[in-house]
């Protein structure tokens, strides 16, 4: 796939299959109808989910220009412009007032992830669920004895923090998933059994 190898060339952090895998099949369980993505990249997962489910309707926000146009042009060529909308933005100033979405999906700066979390949470339908990735970070998480650099350890800090964060949050049930580059699902704790990751 062409993305694919853009990716690869260009060093751009695409969704593991295995992720996108386990993302789609809640999507199809739960029919879920809404996603919001933090972090756009060049478009990637937003198209493999759109491409899965005929009626999802995508708001992605990616604040890096030269991403946020190749994204445009991604979605444009697989036709799936008027399902997925590409907000070129700081997540952070984003405004969506109004909207609830059924899946809200963070895979961007990971030292923001607390603060997506807090902002994006009042988003959410009363079904929904928040999927984080990169919570392993190229298994760094648990190997932290194999950092050289003051910026990754901070980074993996922050999504250890984030961890946690989620771990002692008592108004929400998170699981913790060995997929890809580690995902977590969380969602409200009064919702009950929701399909596919019970």
């Amino acid at each position: 796939m062409d993305m694919e190898r853009y990716a690869e060339a260009n060093n751009v952090p695409i969704l593991e299959k295995e992720s996108i895998e386990f993302i789609n099949k809640y999507i199809q369980l739960n029919d879920v109808k809404s996603v919001l993505e933090i972090g756009s990249a060049i478009g990637y997962s937003a198209i493999m989910m759109a491409k899965d489910k005929a009626d999802l309707e995508i708001t992605t926000i990616e604040k890096d220009e030269k991403r946020y146009k190749e994204a445009i042009k991604n979605i444009k060529t697989c036709g799936l412009d008027e399902r997925i909308n590409v907000v070129f933005n700081d997540a952070l100033e984003v405004s969506l007032a109004g909207y609830k979405f059924d899946l809200i999906f963070i895979d961007a700066a990971k030292g923001q992830y607390i603060k997506y979390f807090d902002k994006f949470k009042y988003y959410l339908s009363d079904r929904g669920v928040i999927i984080t990735d990169n919570l392993k970070f190229h298994g760094l998480v648990e190997n932290k004895d194999r950092i050289e650099s003051k910026n990754v350890q901070g980074i993996v800090n922050k999504i250890e923090q984030y961890i946690e964060y989620l771990k002692d949050n008592d108004e929400y049930v998170t699981k913790f998933y060995d997929i890809g580059d580690g995902l977590s699902v969380t969602y409200k704790a009064n919702n009950g059994k929701i399909e596919g990751i019970n």
